[in-house]
């Protein structure tokens, strides 16, 4: 069974940092595109930035320019850097395969890690 743990996250002011991490137990990341996802009060879940097997990257434009997707398939670990964060970052975010259904079926979300943007 796949497990997705994400953390990381917390409560920062405008302008400021977070690196989320997030580790995969049963199943190698390494043959597939990963992804992290965010879910903001009210709204539906979606796609922050993805990262191929082979490390090309893409962003969402909200996301461009701020943050930074990486992965390490030894680790099995996919991290998220933040920077230049602002209120409407503000979230629950999730890193999951990409799409989520990369493998077959959808792998169950993780619990998340609340990414809090306030002064």
């Amino acid at each position: 069974q796949v497990q997705l743990e994400e953390s990381g996250g917390g409560l920062v002011q405008p302008g400021g940092s977070l690196r989320l991490s997030c580790g995969v137990s049963g199943s190698m990341i390494g043959s597939y595109a990963m992804g992290w996802y965010r879910q903001a009060p009210g709204k539906e879940r979606e796609l922050v930035a993805s990262i191929t097997r082979l490390g090309s990257t893409y962003y969402k434009d909200f996301a461009k320019g701020r943050f930074t997707i990486s992965r390490d398939n030894a680790k099995n670990t996919l991290v998220l850097q933040m920077n230049r964060l602002q209120p409407e970052d503000t979230a629950v975010y999730y890193c999951n395969f990409y799409p989520p259904n990369a493998r077959g079926p959808v792998v169950s979300w993780g619990q998340g890690t609340q990414v809090s943007v306030s002064s």
